[in-house]
């Protein structure tokens, strides 16, 4: 059990996630690696909407900025949640 903002919920408090590196891959694919350690591959296609339109033309895609733990591009026009991205990604080998 756990209280935030005076509200008491059930269960472990969930850890708070960041990025801390992000490496584009072919395909418009991501080798994300998460504040847990974990390395995961997140695939921007999914990412629909205008919003993430410019994320189609490869010299935007190819250069991530992480702001705080969040992953932009386009000086931060573009965003998405780094629960969002652990969410959607796979779990790859490092190796």
């Amino acid at each position: 059990m756990y209280i935030r903002n005076e509200i008491c919920y059930a269960g472990e408090e969930p850890q708070e996630i960041r990025i801390t590196d992000v490496k584009p891959l072919h395909s418009r694919r991501l080798l994300v690696t998460f504040s847990t350690g974990e390395q995961r591959l997140f695939d921007t296609t999914q990412l629909k909407g205008p919003a993430f339109a410019p994320l189609a033309d490869e010299k935007v895609f190819r250069h991530p900025v992480l702001f705080h733990g969040v992953l932009t591009w386009n000086n931060g026009e573009i965003d998405i949640a780094p629960e969002t991205v652990y969410r959607d990604s796979i779990a790859c080998d490092p190796e």
